[in-house]
């Protein structure tokens, strides 16, 4: 199913297109209105990242940027459509880590992650935070490590599904921090985070979104997986602070364009995104997303691409999962 909306017109959120700045354009691009493609369904967090950014994008070049939701293959349908596409600035993609550093690891797919997409800003970040019941007896990471490398292969965790990014960053601390549990995969995020709160399993590390609405009385934070804590939970340490310097796990949405689009395009978007993640009203918004802000230049998202290939290959690897 596809949606169509244009945000160059009526504001949607007050106060956006405040004290914009006058950004000169790449030659004449824009002069059409400009799609910019989300893997994913209307109403979740990166449709909802997108719209924020494709209207103030479109508000700031006097541009009409079109979401379309292009949805199916796990992210692959749309990763594969602006991977063909014409390098011209017209067809963007509203990118997570799951199209580029898992889905071609576990499946064929049509393009290749490192090749076919130019990074223009990685936009905001979404770490993990490993929660557990608050009748499970570990209260810190150091607790919880203490007392699961006493009991090895004797207690069990909740995972959104083998394969998926609660999985795969388990699979990663237990492996640096040298632990042994089994693995309970659910069908998604929800239902794993549900027995957890219920007390049917101790833990789950699941990414901020899911588990801020929860963190307190249901569930315990014991630690997050970015390179720094995060606002929402300043009392709760990263794992690298906790003894396991340079661990890093975490999704984000970024914007890419197909490979060969001109730099100057790339330079002018990837400023617009910087802004972008600077304005207040936004900052509230991806408050609200459970996601931390970002908005890097193509260079360091462009790292942050061949860090994560790398990293998620590794962890599938280590996973046991088999190709799909």
């Amino acid at each position: 199913m596809t949606t169509r909306r244009s945000f160059s017109k009526g504001l949607l959120v007050a106060g956006l297109t405040s004290a914009l700045p006058v950004r000169a354009w790449a030659g004449d691009w824009p002069t059409r209105p400009v799609k910019l493609i989300v893997p994913f369904a209307a109403g979740g967090n990166t449709d909802g990242i997108a719209r924020l950014v494709g209207q103030y994008l479109g508000d700031q070049l006097g541009a009409t940027f079109v979401i379309e939701n292009k949805v199916g293959a796990g992210g692959a349908i749309a990763a594969d459509l602006v991977a063909r596409a014409a390098p011209d600035g017209y067809t963007l993609l509203m990118v997570t880590v799951s199209q580029i550093g898992i889905l071609p690891v576990l499946q064929p797919t049509k393009f290749d992650p490192a090749k076919d997409f130019a990074p223009i800003s990685n936009i905001a970040s979404n770490p993990f935070c490993l929660v557990a019941n608050p009748q499970f007896e570990p209260k810190t990471i150091q607790d919880f490590v203490a007392y699961v490398k006493a009991r090895p292969g004797q207690l069990s965790y909740a995972s959104g599904g083998s394969g998926s990014l609660s999985h795969l960053t388990m699979v990663l601390f237990l492996k640096r921090a040298g632990l042994d549990m089994v693995d309970v995969p659910y069908k998604g995020g929800g239902p794993a985070i549900t027995d957890v709160i219920g007390n049917q399993l101790p833990v789950y590390f699941g990414n901020l979104s899911e588990a801020l609405p929860h963190a307190g009385d249901a569930l315990r934070p014991l630690a997050v997986s970015g390179t720094k804590r995060v606002m929402q939970l300043p009392d709760v340490p990263t794992i690298a602070e906790s003894g396991y310097a340079g661990f890093r796990s975490e999704t984000w949405n970024g914007l890419v364009a197909p490979a060969r689009t001109p730099q100057s395009i790339l330079d002018v978007l990837a400023a617009g995104a910087r802004d972008a993640v600077k304005n207040p009203m936004i900052l509230q918004r991806l408050n609200g997303y459970g996601v931390e802000p970002i908005g890097s230049s193509p260079k360091e998202f462009s790292d942050t691409i061949a860090a994560d290939i790398a990293l998620w290959g590794d962890a599938i690897k280590a996973a046991g999962v088999t190709q799909q």
